[in-house]
């Protein structure tokens, strides 16, 4: 469990946007590693949104990086969901400190 101040430290830190970004896609789901260095949600795949009336226009997979998630887990703001793996091979979620860092900064 967090103390405190590790909570409080967490809040203070400043992130750049690739960060906040990569935050973000932690907080709508838990991020799976894809190969390439490339961090996602479990099954994610390309989809169609309606933009206008008459064309669909894909919408590409959001991914972060090898190092945004580590810079992430440093801070505190994101988790390992199973501490038995390696940090690279398991899926990562979000912290109360990195959903509180949300609320204040964005």
């Amino acid at each position: 469990m967090n103390s405190p101040a590790t909570t409080t430290a967490a809040l203070a830190v400043e992130l750049t946007p690739t960060q906040v970004r990569g935050l973000k896609l932690a907080k709508d789901g838990d991020l799976h590693p894809q190969g390439e260095k490339k961090w996602t949600h479990l099954n994610a795949q390309v989809t169609y949104a309606r933009s206008d009336r008459f064309k669909e226009r894909p919408i590409k997979v959001k991914f972060a990086t090898t190092a945004t998630v580590d810079q992430l887990r440093e801070y505190g703001l994101i988790r390992e969901l199973d501490d038995s793996a390696p940090a690279g091979e398991t899926a990562h979620g979000i912290t109360m400190a990195g959903k509180m860092w949300l609320l204040t900064h964005k």
